[in-house]
C-alpha cells in the first residue's frame, strides 16, 4: 500500500487503525544553536507575554509498521525548543505532536474554532485540540492517553464534555514542516446543544475574568466553507474537512 500523496496545502493524511508511541531521549541542541534559539524565544516572549515555556511533548519520527499500523516516536522537551523553527538553518528543530478532535453535528456539519488574539496561534481557525504534555510519574503515552486529551481539549476549549471512551482514532496527518496530529472522531451532536455550550463557557470565563482559548466557533458544512471563514486555518483542516465529507 502506497500513502496518498500531500494535497496542496502539504499535509499528507493517513489511514490508522493500530498506533504505537515509544519515547526517546531527545536529541542534544548544538551550543551556537542554543543560543539563538533562547534569543528568539525572548523576542516571542516580549512579543507575546503570555507564552511559556511549559513541558511538551514533541514528535521524533512516524514510521509504518504495516497496513493501516504506525509508530510515533516521541521526546520530552519545552516550547522553548519550538522557538528553533525561527532559527535560518537550525539542524536541532523538532516537529510538534498534537491531537485534534473532529465533532460533527447531528445536520451534517463539523465544528471548528478561532484561537483568541493572546494565544501563539492569534485569529488561526482549527479544530479542537492541542499539543500533547508529557506524561506524569507510572503514566504511559498511548491512544488512551491521547484520547483523554483530546477529550480534555475539547472540553476546555468549546465545553462540550464527552467521555474519552466516545471518541474513536480517525486518522493521522503530517504536514509538511513534520509535524504529526493523531486525530479522533467524536460522536455526533445536536447544533444547537454545541452552541449552547459554546456560548456558556464563553458566559463562565469571562466572568471569572478569564481569556477563553477560542474566541469563536463556526459550524462548516463543507470544504469550501474553510475559505469562507477569513483569516488564516491550520493546514491540516481542508484536507480533514474534506476527508470527512467525502466519507
Amino acid at each position: 500500500m502506497t500513502d496518498p500523496p500531500p494535497r496542496a496545502s502539504g499535509v499528507s493524511l493517513l489511514e490508522v487503525q493500530r498506533l504505537r508511541l515509544v519515547e526517546a531521549a531527545a536529541p542534544p541542541v548544538p551550543s551556537e544553536e542554543r543560543l539563538a534559539m533562547d534569543r528568539a524565544w525572548d523576542e516571542a516572549v516580549q512579543a507575546n507575554p503570555s507564552l511559556f515555556d511549559g513541558p511538551v511533548v514533541a514528535c521524533a519520527g512516524l514510521a509504518r509498521e504495516g497496513p493501516h499500523s504506525f509508530v510515533i516516536t516521541w521526546v520530552r522537551t519545552t516550547y522553548r525548543r519550538y522557538a528553533l523553527r525561527r532559527v535560518p538553518g537550525a539542524t536541532a528543530c523538532l516537529p510538534s505532536l498534537f491531537v485534534s478532535v473532529l465533532q460533527p453535528t447531528d445536520d451534517g456539519r463539523v465544528l471548528v474554532g478561532r484561537m483568541s488574539s493572546w494565544t501563539a496561534s492569534p485569529d488561526r481557525w482549527q479544530l479542537p485540540g492541542g499539543s500533547v504534555e508529557p506524561p506524569q510519574v507510572n503514566e504511559v503515552v498511548d491512544v488512551a492517553a491521547l484520547g483523554r486529551h483530546a477529550a480534555r481539549e475539547l472540553g476546555e476549549e468549546t465545553g462540550v464534555q464527552l467521555p474519552a471512551e466516545e471518541l474513536t482514532l480517525w486518522c493521522l496527518t503530517q504536514g509538511a514542516h513534520g509535524n504529526v496530529g493523531v486525530q479522533f472522531l467524536a460522536p455526533s451532536l445536536p447544533a444547537a446543544l454545541l452552541c449552547e455550550r459554546f456560548t456558556a463557557l464563553l458566559s463562565s470565563e469571562t466572568a471569572r475574568g478569564q481569556a477563553p482559548e477560542l474566541d469563536r466557533m463556526a459550524l462548516l458544512r463543507s470544504e469550501a466553507d474553510v475559505t469562507a471563514l477569513g483569516g488564516t486555518h491550520v493546514d491540516y483542516l481542508e484536507p480533514l474537512i474534506h476527508r470527512y465529507f467525502a466519507s
